[in-house]
């Protein structure tokens, strides 16, 4: 028998009406009783997929034996070092290298997590900075999975570790060009990014300024560096606001200076280039246009425009270099990268030829003065691949591909792009991949993945762990919905606040179109989601449960209303403007009319597993649990229902590169047992 919760009535009162939350103290991260329900849950989801473990272990093998366990990444120039990170075979996590002036130089490990990492459960390193003399190392550690880094530096030229250390911080810093002043972000109680605090070296970090306060617990507080190096940013965000201050990085000991105040509804982005600010900005702009002004004039109405807004092409990301400008752009769903030389205004297009791709401008493009561009590609059947790009002489270098060992060519895979009518008539494009051979004929088995939050877009990119759907016959399928970006800045506005429903209808409105094609039927219809997309699950299950086989779904968003009245929580102030506010009576009643566990009923569901982390610091794991215990009480089918909860990790899951492949092995385990796959 299954787990049964207990029960305890919490009644929650607002605008007049009330709920009852059987579950509302699952919440309780401190019970022992709520452990002792997620571990009783962990030992169900065990013995109910015990038969399927010998399969686990071969999908699990079968994943790492396409990684290339000694791997490096392709290698980058600041400042004369070469920077890579490589793995070490049987190893979980990086070292971070370098070699001064030339790759045949000597290595010098700048950190090897494994060995910091030690016993840990979880470690993660990240947020890795410089400073401008190649001499000091500033990292964030978060060693829970709670997103609270800790920020340590390390002095490379004696390889010693300073006792000064930041806590409860995003893990990233900027330093300033005086190689002692390190500028970095920490979080309130709600783990909202709202300081930005400088500190300087050998001092205690106890003692550090507070350079800007967020006081808007709708905004996030972020500090960045100009690709020019002479500017850093102070920049405030909200899902539908920005607002932007600087300081010149050779003044560290200066105060912020301000930009552009905050205005409702205008979100603007800043980058620098000699003597000007250019404005990336959606003012009397929906899409986006850009625009610049002189440093000594910063204020919008002295804003000239220097890329006018169009109505089909979304503008959605810049890189400066001191003679080109590089713009990261959208047309029909697909990426493109528009390259101008800065004197003359000469521009072209860099060639980009699959059906469906995910292209960006690497982060790795340290040099200002420049003509070469890395950008990083990748599709469904093409592994992540980094070039460089020369802009002058217009030749492109693979300098790395991801490499899939054993017998894996992307010639044996057909990469589709079709288009599915939406409830209300929009057209909504779905990328999808199978293996060659495949014949439409309705008996395909098929794994429909859907995100649509945030603007966030769901592009078409390679992972080799899919191989093991699409070498048994699966069809994967990627529902570029509502609520992403891919076809403009409405395609997010269209899946927001009070038209949120649009994200889920699209779903439905792609399995549709998927099934009348006959690349599928409902009884070998698998779809997946994880967090914001974990809500697209439980809204779509309860809308249409006929329509799915069954539905995997990790770290999913499901209590929304309960969620989004608690401001205690992270992120739910902050993200009123994407769900809306529920101390607003009609934002409220929205929101419950879709919320998927207000909304779960007595009838028959799909099998389901769901997995969450106790560490989770975005969707909280009680939201799952609570989840899976309202279903268990009120659902009339025998399908299977499992939750599976990581006791030691986040909301990204196991931070090993190889134990988070434990998951995926699971998952299509638990795909393949309901079709029937034992191999």
């Amino acid at each position: 028998m299954p787990p049964m919760a207990k029960q305890i009535k919490k009644v929650l009162t607002i605008h007049n009406h009330t709920r009852i939350d059987k579950y509302y103290w699952l919440a309780e991260r401190d019970n022992p009783k709520v452990i002792e329900y997620l571990e009783a849950e962990n030992v169900y989801t065990k013995k109910m997929l015990r038969h399927t473990s010998e399969l686990q272990q071969k999908l699990y093998q079968e994943i790492i034996d396409r990684i290339n366990q000694d791997d490096q990444s392709a290698p980058y120039l600041d400042k004369g070092y070469y920077y890579y990170e490589r793995f070490e075979t049987g190893k979980e996590y990086p070292l971070h290298c370098r070699k001064r002036g030339s790759l045949d130089a000597a290595e010098e490990i700048l950190l090897d997590v494994n060995k910091m990492a030690g016993r840990h459960k979880y470690y993660n390193v990240d947020g890795l900075n410089i400073s401008e003399d190649s001499n000091l190392l500033a990292f964030g550690v978060d060693s829970v999975g709670r997103r609270k880094y800790t920020i340590h530096i390390k002095n490379l030229k004696t390889g010693i570790i300073l006792e000064e250390k930041m806590p409860n911080t995003t893990g990233t810093s900027v330093w300033a060009n005086d190689n002692r002043t390190l500028f970095y972000t920490t979080k309130d109680r709600t783990l909202r990014p709202n300081k930005i605090m400088r500190h300087v070296i050998s001092d205690d970090p106890k003692n550090d300024a507070v350079m800007c306060h967020e006081r808007d617990n709708t905004f996030n507080i972020y500090v960045r560096k100009s690709s020019s190096g002479k500017y850093i940013f102070a920049e405030s965000e909200s899902t539908i606001s920005s607002e932007y201050q600087y300081l010149n990085a050779d003044n560290p000991a200066d105060n912020f200076t301000m930009i552009q105040p905050r205005e409702k509804n205008h979100i603007y982005h800043v980058k620098h280039h000699q003597d000007y600010f250019y404005f990336l900005t959606n003012w009397q702009a929906e899409n986006f246009r850009l625009m610049k002004t002189h440093i000594q004039n910063p204020a919008k109405q002295n804003w000239q425009e220097v890329i006018a807004h169009r109505e089909n092409v979304l503008l959605y990301a810049i890189k400066m270099f001191k003679n080109f400008m590089v713009l990261s752009e959208r047309e029909n769903g697909l990426q493109q990268l528009r390259v101008i030389e800065n004197n003359t205004a000469r521009e072209h297009y860099i060639s980009l030829e699959e059906p469906a791709y995910d292209v960006h401008i690497s982060t790795k493009n340290k040099i200002y003065n420049t003509d070469i561009l890395r950008f990083v590609y990748t599709s469904l059947t093409t592994p992540n691949s980094v070039f460089e790009y020369n802009m002058t002489s217009r030749k492109k270098f693979l300098a790395k591909r991801a490499e899939v060992l054993g017998d894996f060519d992307p010639q044996n895979y057909v990469t589709e792009r079709l288009m599915a009518t939406a409830k209300d008539g929009v057209k909504v494009p779905i990328s999808l991949v199978y293996k060659k051979g495949l014949h439409k004929n309705g008996s395909n088995p098929l794994l429909l993945y859907g995100y649509g939050s945030y603007g966030h877009s769901s592009d078409a990119y390679f992972r080799a762990s899919r191989l093991c759907l699409l070498d048994r016959g699966f069809i994967f399928a990627i529902a570029h919905i509502r609520g992403g970006q891919e076809m403009g800045r409405w395609w997010y506005d269209d899946g927001r606040m009070l038209k949120k429903k649009n994200t889920f209808t699209d779903f439905i409105a792609c399995a549709e179109e998927l099934i009348d094609r006959k690349y599928t039927n409902p009884e070998k219809l698998f779809a997946f989601g994880r967090s914001a997309g974990g809500l697209l699950m439980g809204a779509i299950v309860n809308m249409r449960p006929d329509l799915w086989k069954a539905i995997i779904t990790e770290v999913p968003f499901v209590d929304v209303v309960t969620t989004m009245l608690d401001e205690n929580i992270p992120l739910t102030t902050s993200e009123y403007k994407e769900w809306g506010n529920p101390n607003i009576k009609e934002e409220y009643e929205y929101i419950l009319s879709y919320s998927p566990y207000d909304q779960v009923e007595a009838k028959d569901y799909p099998a389901m597993l769901i997995s969450t982390g106790l560490h989770d610091s975005q969707v909280q794991y009680w939201e799952p649990a609570k989840w899976v215990a309202k279903l268990r009480e009120v659902k009339t089918d025998d399908n299977a229902l499992l939750l599976h909860t990581e006791m030691e990790a986040g909301h990204t899951g196991a931070s090993g590169r190889f134990e988070k492949f434990k998951t995926d092995a699971m998952e299509f385990a638990f795909i393949f047992d309901l079709l029937g796959i034992s191999k």
